[in-house]
């Protein structure tokens, strides 16, 4: 059983399911973030949708770069959660089943590529407060916490 966090979902609403692949990026007492400015802003660990035949890796190096800029190396799975949201870019309701990695930033090669994400670097301990779903905040304080 995946751990759910965020709201309860809608009796009687359909939901898609979306996996997706999220990084905790840490360096030193930081951890690499984006923020999404729309419909934002939202601060979010790097991360989005696995695409059809790819590998959950494969999206996770994609979508770390596309929304921060960033190569990533030596990925790890620490975990998952679930969270059911209406994807206002989709207009969709989705329960998102989100996979949790822990990966090293190697590199950045240059801004964004994503549309409306800036990448950012912030202390651990206020991402563990301000980052903008309850999931990413629990994996943000498991790191926090030695994980």
């Amino acid at each position: 059983m995946i751990r759910r966090f965020g709201e309860t979902p809608q009796a009687g609403q359909k939901y898609i399911r979306r996996m997706g692949v999220y990084a905790l990026l840490p360096r030193g007492r930081h951890l690499l973030l984006t923020c999404q400015m729309e419909p934002g802003p939202d601060l979010q660990l790097p991360g989005g949708g696995i695409d059809p035949g790819e590998s959950p890796v494969t999206a996770l190096h994609r979508e770390v770069f596309e929304e921060t800029g960033w190569l990533v190396a030596a990925p790890r799975r620490v975990g998952a959660f679930r969270r059911f949201t209406f994807m206002p870019e989709y207009d969709l309701w989705a329960e998102k089943v989100c996979l949790i990695y822990r990966a090293r930033p190697v590199r950045r090669v240059g801004p964004p590529t994503e549309p409306f994400h800036e990448a950012l670097w912030m202390d651990t301990a206020d991402a563990c407060q301000m980052l903008g779903n309850a999931g990413d905040r629990h994996f943000a304080n498991q790191h926090l916490n030695g994980l």
